[in-house]
């Protein structure tokens, strides 16, 4: 019994030394995904617009179809996932 349970600490500590060194490397992955994910969206703000809080009338607003409502939900994803990891390194 006893040994059973130094091999399972055994295997955790050996897990979380694993999740330490790899953990960098995700993030920075999932960093360089999120800034690709926003250049990559389509931007139709003025500055005009953006400092005067003024609209050009339904010109300006748009929806999301196809491929940009999918970029926009990844980029999402991806983002939470930054965080959540960078909360894990934390923790660790």
């Amino acid at each position: 019994m006893l040994s059973l349970a130094k091999h399972a600490r055994c295997a955790t500590m050996h897990l979380m030394q694993t999740l330490v060194l790899v953990l960098p490397y995700i993030q920075i992955a999932l960093a360089f995904l999120v800034i690709g994910g926003v250049l990559l969206q389509r931007s139709d703000a003025s500055v005009g617009g953006a400092l005067s809080g003024g609209s050009d009338g339904p010109a300006t607003q748009f929806s999301r179809r196809g491929a940009e409502k999918q970029l926009f939900n990844a980029t999402i994803i991806v983002a939470v996932l930054f965080v959540l990891s960078n909360i894990l390194a934390y923790l660790l």
